[in-house]
């Protein structure tokens, strides 16, 4: 199996001093850097704009953006987001507009991916799956950083892989050193990895080992 890939969850890092996250991130070896964009009525937290991410790329371009939508309406921000520097565009499988934002992302070019929460099956992105580049498998209840992973959601990367789906699996939620073999072993090809990455003494030297697996 090939290695598997981080992405970094900007929602970890010390938004204080941008300078010194991006810093940081340019020598980490990180694969992506995944921006969590919440609402306040989807999940229960707000987060960033695309100004934040315009920002960042413009700091970093040579990294890839990895952007989460977790909003009530998110077809009316794919645009945008796109237009601030985003590569992968993700959107949840439970929120309104689900099918008209993937149809969005695909005409603007960039990675397709559809999330869902931990109670959602897969089943319910069947039709969806020949327009997705990727799946994001939610392994806590999206909302916070900081929670531990739900280990029965690592089942469904077998249940995407016999509807068919031959894209990327990605995974969030919980994401450590610790438990980074059990989801390469479940089939999940890129861990998101928030507290596990931006909390570590050694950043650049958890990449190396877990890329090592």
């Amino acid at each position: 199996m090939n290695n598997i890939q981080i992405s970094a969850s900007i929602l970890s890092a010390d938004l204080s001093n941008l300078a010194a996250v991006t810093e940081g991130l340019e020598h980490s070896g990180v694969d992506m850097l995944h921006f969590d964009v919440m609402d306040g009525h989807f999940v229960p937290n707000l987060t960033f704009g695309p100004h934040i991410l315009k920002a960042m790329k413009q700091e970093l371009p040579q990294i890839v953006y990895d952007v989460h939508l977790m909003l009530d309406n998110p077809a009316e921000f794919v645009d945008p987001f796109i237009d601030a520097g985003a590569d992968i565009l993700t959107v949840h499988a439970e929120a309104d507009g689900f099918d008209r934002a993937l149809n969005r992302i695909r005409e603007r070019g960039v990675q397709t991916g559809a999330s869902v929460r931990p109670a959602t099956p897969v089943e319910c992105l069947r039709d969806a799956l020949s327009r997705l580049d990727r799946v994001l498998l939610m392994t806590v209840e999206p909302g916070f950083g900081g929670q531990k992973l739900i280990p029965e959601v690592l089942d469904k990367a077998a249940q995407l892989r016999a509807l068919g789906f031959a894209g990327e699996i990605e995974a969030d939620g919980g994401i450590t050193e610790s438990n980074a073999a059990l989801l390469k072993e479940a089939g999940i090809g890129v861990l998101v990895m928030g507290t596990g990455f931006f909390r570590a003494k050694d950043p650049a030297e958890v990449v190396r080992r877990v890329h090592a697996l």
